[in-house]
């Protein structure tokens, strides 16, 4: 086989992969003009899984093609066939989601030996290259031409949502005079502004959101506008967000992908950039869904972080876990965990059942409350950047997950995930106000898990960790289960005087079952705890409180987070 016919045959097969990804990601916004929230559901989940598969039906190709030659690596053939791929790239919208599928080929392939800039794109080919212009994705309007409202009014109208407004001119009268109150100083006169709007709406869960800019003399503002259903009466502007700290936690790594239709995903990820300039190449791709190219752009940022510092990676501050052994890299704001061979006697499952529940959450929605892994194969270190007890921990722990070869340390398989302060270490040096606001987030997490169907299963203070945006977020999944998989019970009361002088009450208890009363006397020890959870959510310790949740889950009742302050929205105006 010539390296013309298999870099065809590669930039065939990523062609085919994003044209049936963008035909996934179009039936969004159907299922959101017909509420079908379940469709909205699985058209996310299919997005994660597409991508796979349609890398192994590119290596099918290839191996009946010629499977000798893609077998055994034929160095000069594929030398050349990266270099032919490369040329084919030069004018392409989706070059680097192109370079990333190439990888993906290749790696599947052959031997990480190999996994270098001379055989894969380790280094982004197209980084000088002229970038795409970000007019690509976006449509200026200017109300000098029509008029302030007229304008905001031809806005929304070119969406077409397929579905009619309650009020629209309600709508947009709270929206200007949202604008006003939050941006005062942005220059107001029509004559002053220009709107730059990305012409696709961005859908997740049960809302649709319009993202732009307001460019007037005095600056950019960016800013966010969320579009709902009112149950069967139509659509309404629910919230105008213009503060950068709330829109980078409507993007934020602890939510679903949203579903937006691009044809320029560079251009798309430049502006959205401009907008959160905190934001990272790697955190917007994953956002808006091509989390695959969130793994490559995370992965040259590590490289280029490793290249500009010295420290050493070093055990994750926080309680050990009985299944993950996590550690990190302290200039760097992650944390990498890899699965222990052996697990603690309260662990009743395996490896696979860890891998399972991490794709689970992977593919579910996340509610802003659980924290997004990026998952790796075959992930190569610099052995000198281990300090000595780390490394000695990983021989303990991890011996059948890495290799030593040199002056590397290859992990078969890890995670990685944005590190957080742990709960329980948050508390130790919180004021008492700080205290009492996370154990009401803590609170507040719990509930919007189980909404969605999320059972968390260990909820102790240690496996919740604090964000900067002082969020209260889940990150250890080793005993995460459907909600309705779950069996909540009562404690069963005492039935004699001598049952409760001794408590020493016996009754069965099976697998699944679970005792909300028991959730302040083991995770929330503490008194002063145990009063803040209990003034602020009591009515976690009732199981029917938690039956309740999975009987609307079972009548197919679809959650909606806000991921916005309740005192944002319009309908307070209304």
């Amino acid at each position: 086989m010539q390296p013309q016919h298999i870099a065809e045959l590669i930039l065939s097969g990523f062609r085919n992969h994003y044209k049936l990804f963008q035909a996934i990601t179009a039936k969004a916004p159907i299922a959101f003009a017909n509420r079908d929230w379940q469709k909205i559901n699985e058209i996310s989940k299919l997005r994660i899984s597409h991508y796979d598969d349609r890398v192994n039906e590119t290596i099918t190709k290839l191996k009946s093609l010629n499977e000798q030659q893609i077998i055994e690596l034929n160095q000069t053939c594929w030398l050349e066939t990266k270099q032919i791929y490369q040329q084919f790239l030069s004018f392409h919208p989706q070059a680097e989601l192109a370079e990333t599928f190439y990888n993906s080929v290749f790696c599947r392939l052959f031997h990480r030996r190999y996994f270098n800039n001379d055989f894969i794109f380790v280094k982004a080919t197209l980084a000088d290259a002229p970038a795409l212009p970000m007019e690509a994705e976006y449509r200026s309007y200017f109300p000098v031409v029509d008029g302030l409202r007229p304008t905001i009014r031809k806005i929304i109208n070119q969406f077409d949502f397929k579905a009619p407004f309650v009020d629209l001119e309600r709508d947009i009268r709270l929206l200007v005079k949202a604008f006003y109150k939050q941006a005062p100083d942005t220059h107001h006169q029509a004559w002053h502004m220009r709107f730059d709007i990305l012409q696709a709406p961005f859908y997740r869960n049960k809302a649709a959101y319009i993202v732009g800019r307001v460019v007037s003399e005095s600056g950019v503002q960016p800013f966010i506008i969320a579009v709902l259903h009112h149950e069967d009466k139509g659509l309404y502007l629910d919230a105008l967000l213009t503060k950068s700290s709330q829109m980078r936690v409507i993007f934020g790594f602890a939510r679903a992908y949203f579903m937006v239709e691009t044809h320029a995903p560079s251009a798309l990820v430049r502006f959205l950039n401009q907008l959160m300039p905190n934001k990272t190449l790697a955190e917007l791709y994953n956002a808006i869904g091509f989390h695959k190219q969130g793994k490559t752009e995370f992965y040259r940022e590590f490289l280029q972080h490793l290249n500009n510092s010295n420290d050493q990676l070093v055990i994750a501050p926080g309680t050990p876990g009985m299944v993950m052994m996590v550690f990190t890299l302290p200039s760097f704001g992650y944390v990498f965990k890899v699965i222990k061979d052996t697990f603690g006697e309260s662990k009743p499952f395996g490896r696979d059942t860890v891998l399972k529940r991490y794709q689970l959450v992977k593919s579910h929605d996340r509610v802003g409350r659980m924290a997004d892994t990026i998952e790796y194969s075959n992930v190569v270190f610099p052995l000198s950047r281990f300090d000595s007890k780390l490394l000695a921990e990983l021989h303990k722990t991890i011996a059948s997950s890495m290799i030593i070869e040199g002056d590397w340390l290859i992990i078969k398989h890890l995670y990685i995930e944005r590190r957080m302060t742990p709960l329980n270490i948050y508390l130790e040096n919180a004021s008492e106000q700080q205290a009492f606001e996370a154990i009401e987030e803590y609170g507040q997490a719990l509930k919007e898990m189980i909404a969605v169907n999320i059972f968390p299963g260990d909820m102790l203070l240690k496996n919740f960790g604090v964000s900067k945006h002082n969020r209260v977020i889940f990150y250890d999944y080793d005993e995460v289960q459907y909600l309705t998989d779950m069996n909540f019970r009562a404690l069963p009361k005492a039935k004699s005087y001598d049952d409760y002088l001794t408590n020493e009450q016996s009754y069965s208890v099976a697998p699944q079952d679970v005792f909300p009363e028991q959730l302040c006397t083991f995770v929330t020890a503490n008194p002063v705890y145990k009063h803040y959870l209990l003034s602020t959510h009591p009515e976690l310790e009732d199981p029917a409180y938690w039956r309740q949740a999975q009987y609307n889950i079972k009548q197919g009742v679809v959650s909606h987070i806000y991921p916005y302050p309740a005192a944002q929205r319009f309908i307070h105006y209304w």
